[in-house]
């Protein structure tokens, strides 16, 4: 099973409003690297709730909960987008100044592809990432 790394500032939509909305879509991804991650993500994947811009960490894993849907804010109907439900907050949230400083992280995409939004972690990653977290 894949897992993932979605980035989203805290100030638009915040790990607190996908657990107050219980579910959220995520949509308005309009770079294609991105788009295309989410297009192969499946249900059940977990992926990282990233705080980008403000705080600029990892806090929170989410579950794709509805997946290959288009996105509702695209009136053309060609980029893509799924729905999130909050499954757990870190115990300790991951800075981006701790992943670019470990040496074990420099391949991951959220260092070598800064600016895309929606990002693949691997399994080595993702669990080395928990480690961090304390979880």
């Amino acid at each position: 099973m894949a897992h993932w790394l979605m980035k989203s500032e805290p100030d638009a939509y915040s790990w607190d409003d996908l657990v107050a909305e219980g579910e959220g879509t995520w949509d308005g991804v309009r770079n294609h690297r991105a788009a295309n991650n989410l297009r192969a993500m499946k249900v059940g994947e977990e992926v990282f709730f990233y705080h980008s811009n403000i705080g600029k960490e990892i806090v929170g894993i989410a579950t794709i909960s509805q997946s290959g849907i288009t996105d509702p804010s695209d009136p053309e109907g060609k980029w893509a987008a799924v729905k999130v439900k909050p499954k757990r907050k870190l115990k300790t949230p991951v800075t981006l100044k701790q992943v670019k400083a470990d040496p074990k992280l420099a391949d991951m995409e959220l260092v070598k592809l800064s600016r895309l939004s929606v990002a693949a972690v691997t399994d080595a990653e993702w669990d080395y990432i928990l480690t961090l977290a304390g979880d």
